[in-house]
């Protein structure tokens, strides 16, 4: 039988919180595995559930940390770096907003910080291999963000020079990455510098073409955005390494669209919605990826302006699951096949 997705999973990072069962690591693995989930993917900045530095130090610890989710019956799919790597590039505008993502020491400190945010994605490379994880996740950060739209128009050359810093910054990262054989998947995310198919490819051009520059995928952001998100598996499934399974919806009227006015997230023409009460054609993903080989987890971001996050969670599990499409090893029409030869073949055509 060929190997399928697995799966489901979950992304404990909007769980995670300081009161049982979310404020350990045992505690909330169990948790998720008595909800029906086979994974968690961890949030490597939550001292709650991981110790980073650890982790990327010792494969006693990492053994520790496996035999925890075990005992509670999920494995461990990714590590999650997205903090962290938000801040290997930030722009000037968001300097105060994301100083929340670092540690104070560093705080009013740009370059610090983004010393900070490189040794920490350098070290969720060392503890996946520590691991045993062939694919860990995260963002790029954003240096161009602010000039998404091109008025004021934008001087010659700002882009290709936000490109290439943003690829001179990542590419020693992914060099570590490489050698440890991991694939650093970015999930393409509007606030990241890579935001869409396109701005992905300016990434991986700049990056020239490096292998271990991958995709998170996650149709949430494409529906907002109004991106053909089936089309994009087409184009990219090479690069997908990870999958996010969020839902999401876009409902344009007479007062906004895709901007959405300022609003809050409860009245956003674009928002983001628990799994099954949004727009996104999940059985046509999960078809496109069984499609192409998609064999690594199916994991619940779960981001929501209406339902409950416990609501959600308790229902993402078996949606998932009813999605995973378990891939045929034999053709539907086989039972009307016969055995041949070349010169039956042949025969058939009417070729002497």
């Amino acid at each position: 039988m060929p190997a399928s997705m697995k799966g489901p999973a979950i992304f404990l990072a909007q769980f995670a919180g300081d009161a049982a069962p979310f404020n350990s690591l045992p505690s909330i693995a169990k948790w998720a595995a008595d909800l029906g989930y086979k994974g968690v993917q961890i949030p490597t900045w939550d001292g709650r559930l991981f110790d980073l530095a650890k982790a990327a130090s010792s494969k006693a610890y990492c053994d520790e940390v496996k035999g925890i989710c075990a005992d509670a019956g999920v494995e461990v799919t990714e590590l999650s770096s997205h903090l962290q790597g938000q801040l290997v590039a930030v722009h000037p505008a968001y300097d105060s907003a994301f100083d929340a993502f670092a540690p104070e020491t560093v705080h009013g400190n740009p370059k610090a910080r983004q010393e900070w945010a490189v040794d920490q994605v350098t070290k969720a490379a060392k503890a996946s291999r520590n691991m045993g994880l062939d694919v860990s996740v995260g963002f790029t950060g954003a240096l161009a963000f602010p000039y998404l739209y091109p008025w004021p128009q934008r001087p010659a050359g700002l882009i290709e020079e936000a490109f290439g810093e943003l690829a001179r910054r990542w590419k020693p990262i992914l060099d570590i990455y490489e050698d440890n054989g991991v694939d650093y998947a970015y999930e393409i995310h509007p606030g990241e510098d890579v935001f869409d198919g396109a701005t992905f490819e300016l990434f991986l051009d700049a990056l020239g073409g490096h292998k271990r520059c991958m995709i998170n995928y996650d149709p949430s952001h494409f529906v907002l955005q109004q991106l053909d998100y089936l089309a994009f598996i087409d184009i990219y499934h090479e690069r997908i390494s990870a999958f996010h399974v969020k839902d999401a919806e876009f409902n344009p009227t007479g007062r906004q669209g895709v901007y959405s006015g300022y609003a809050g997230w409860m009245e956003r023409a674009g928002r983001f919605r628990s799994l099954g009460d949004g727009q996104v054609d999940f059985p046509g993903i999960f078809s496109k990826l069984a499609q192409y080989g998609y064999t690594s987890w199916a994991v619940l971001e779960w981001e929501c302006a209406i339902k409950s996050s416990e609501q959600g969670a308790a229902e993402g599990a078996p949606f998932i699951a009813a999605h995973i499409i378990e891939v045929t090893d034999v053709a539907f029409d086989d039972f009307a096949g016969g055995k041949t030869d070349k010169a039956a073949v042949r025969k058939m055509m009417g070729i002497e």
